[in-house]
């Protein structure tokens, strides 16, 4: 009898998780990456895992990848310890990663994508290249991918090479797919596309974990949450028990107390103040639809949303980066050349780009260069530099914006992230602009850095200017006197001084309906509307 209930209890065991990390901490120097974080993803389950920017979750994509190997903590497949650090076919027969950026090769094939590297049995073996294109054709149409073998993957859609992505990682065996922001560019069709199919997917046991700044999809798909905060693990729980409201203070750390109010500006423009931009029914394909907003003298306001939203697009185009299709944008009432950066620089907008590495620093140049670049015909007669006058103008900058640096001939990339990040925006305030767009000024830098950066902002503005700040970062946007938050290209809701993070992460999020987020206006008729068109299309 003792057997058969052995045998029995076995009979009945759960089985084991596809994926399961447990008390994994990782750091990169003083930087604590991850602390003692765990999650569990079971066979055929969709489970999402949520966190703001800096949370933690692309470094634990990369220990469950093979990427990466943890300080401490094991990870297990199937209930067995994870493959040796770089046997990387032992990890692709156990989990796969769907990026946003795609990494299909345009050029090749759909065929040739799909077994690329393994397109003949042996490594001195001739392709077979009929056989080739019949093995992905029976591959494709196992898992339901409606896509010609034959097709350059580069005049695939997006929603079509991430289904040949998927069906790749299928091929190597591995049952646990994680899946990193997939919706990002998939118009709403799409989305319900890719949605049944993972559907379809799950109900043949693959697993996945799914990443995404859209909440609203979360409870669309999946049926567990996960939730990361500040490099740690804060709760799992069922999608159907969690709330909207409990989960956005579970991802922000804030209750929605009553008079509680984290977003906190030092000053407001006078109603009266003159306009000194104004975005008048801006449209860029693929970013934004109609889009109109201004700015006041005295006024920093922010411009938030989360990928894909079209902010920065927005911020990139109002100082000339890109050339709108419909709209204008104006600087104390004059309109604006479109796609000049130069007309942009000349009416009077100052920019601190994205990425200061690839779009605001050149490495190998001096301090004083880099901090001179946008004033280089000031610096001398008959378009000239004169070695002083750079001196002179980036030793001004340097004090103004204090600058650690032994001197302005250093190179800067010499310079720490954050004294760089100065540097860029000293670029920026030379000019003397009306209007400085500062794309997530804070990106990157430590903590004392981004209040000095943020409290300059706050300054140019005190002195009669205005300012954008363009970030998803809700320290960035505390100094702001207005929030304004994109959704899907579209303007969704906008906050006064007073708001609470959990109202505009809920905002950025997509989240149609929040309890007592009154300042949300417009976000359940957006998201209804993303669910017939994509912006630009």
């Amino acid at each position: 009898m003792a057997d058969t209930a052995t045998v029995s209890a076995i009979g009945t065991r759960s089985p084991a998780p596809v994926a399961e990390a447990t008390g994994i901490s990782k750091r990169f120097g003083a930087t604590v990456a991850l602390r003692d974080a765990r999650i569990t993803v079971s066979a055929g389950e969709s489970h999402a895992l949520v966190g703001r920017n800096g949370a933690g979750k692309s470094t634990l994509v990369s220990v469950l990848t093979g990427l990466r190997q943890p300080d401490t903590g094991t990870l297990r497949f199937s209930g067995e310890p994870a493959p040796a650090f770089g046997d990387i076919d032992a990890w692709r027969s156990r989990v796969a990663c769907v990026y946003q950026r795609s990494t299909i090769i345009g050029e090749l094939t759909v065929a040739e994508n799909l077994f690329l590297n393994r397109q003949s049995p042996r490594p001195l073996s001739p392709i077979r290249w009929k056989g080739l294109r019949r093995r992905a054709g029976e591959l494709l149409g196992e898992y339901g991918v409606d896509v010609d073998a034959d097709a350059r993957a580069k005049d695939l859609t997006v929603e079509q090479r991430q289904f040949v992505e998927i069906a790749r990682a299928l091929s190597f065996g591995a049952r646990f797919i994680i899946l990193d922001e997939p919706t990002a560019k998939l118009d709403a069709r799409g989305i319900t596309r890719l949605f049944d199919r993972l559907r379809d997917l799950q109900r043949q046991g693959v697993a996945f974990l799914f990443i995404s700044h859209h909440l609203q999809e979360v409870y669309d798909l999946c049926t567990t949450v996960t939730v990361y905060r500040d490099a740690r693990h804060i709760l799992t729980a069922p999608v159907a028990e969690l709330g909207h409201q409990a989960l956005v203070e579970a991802m922000t750390g804030e209750s929605a107390a009553p008079g509680t109010t984290t977003g906190r500006g030092t000053a407001s423009a006078r109603p009266d103040s003159r306009e000194l931009l104004t975005v008048e029914n801006l449209t860029l394909p693929g970013a934004c639809r109609g889009l109109s907003l201004t700015v006041r003298a005295g006024e920093v306001i922010g411009l938030a949303g989360a990928t894909a939203s079209g902010n920065v697009r927005v911020g990139e185009a109002i100082a000339g980066l890109h050339r709108p299709e419909e709209g204008r944008v104006s600087v104390d009432g004059r309109a604006v050349r479109a796609g000049s950066v130069p007309a942009a620089l000349a009416a009077g907008v100052g920019l601190v780009p994205e990425d200061r590495h690839l779009q605001g620093l050149v490495g190998d140049r001096s301090v004083a260069e880099n901090a001179t670049l946008t004033v280089t015909d000031q610096l001398g007669p008959f378009g000239t530099v004169l070695p002083g006058r750079t001196a002179g103008f980036a030793r001004r900058m340097i004090e103004d914006l204090d600058i650690k640096t032994p001197s302005a001939a250093v190179p800067v990339s010499a310079l720490s992230g954050g004294n760089q990040q100065k540097v860029v925006v000293a670029r920026a305030l030379a000019t003397d602009p009306h209007v400085l767009v500062a794309i997530r000024p804070t990106n990157g830098v430590d903590v004392r850095s981004k209040e000095f950066l943020l409290g300059r902002i706050r300054q140019i503005a005190d002195t009669g200017k205005a300012a954008v700040i363009v970030s998803d970062e809700l320290d960035d946007l505390k100094v702001c006197d207005r929030v304004v938050v994109m959704f899907h290209g579209r303007v969704v809701g906008e906050f006064a001084r007073g708001w609470r993070d959990e109202h505009v992460v809920a905002a950025m999020e997509g989240v149609a309906a929040v309890e007592g987020v009154a300042a949300v206006e417009g976000v359940a008729d957006t998201v209804a509307a993303s669910d017939t068109e994509e912006p630009g299309r």
